[in-house]
């Protein structure tokens, strides 16, 4: 019995969330200014990442 109301809890302080997060504070995503989901083959460079950074001399 506990168990099913800490599960409860749970799942509406997640409800609560992601309902804030939607609701007040995210911002729709503007398509044409996104970066491309898999850039595989596609010539752009990684940039932004230590891994992108060049070897120390």
């Amino acid at each position: 019995m506990i168990r099913a109301h800490v599960t409860v809890a749970v799942l509406l302080l997640v409800a609560g969330v992601v309902a804030f997060d939607v609701g007040a504070v995210a911002k729709p995503l503007n398509p044409y200014t996104a970066p491309p989901m898999l850039a595989l083959g596609s010539g752009m460079a990684a940039a932004g990442a230590h891994c992108a950074a060049p070897p120390p001399k």
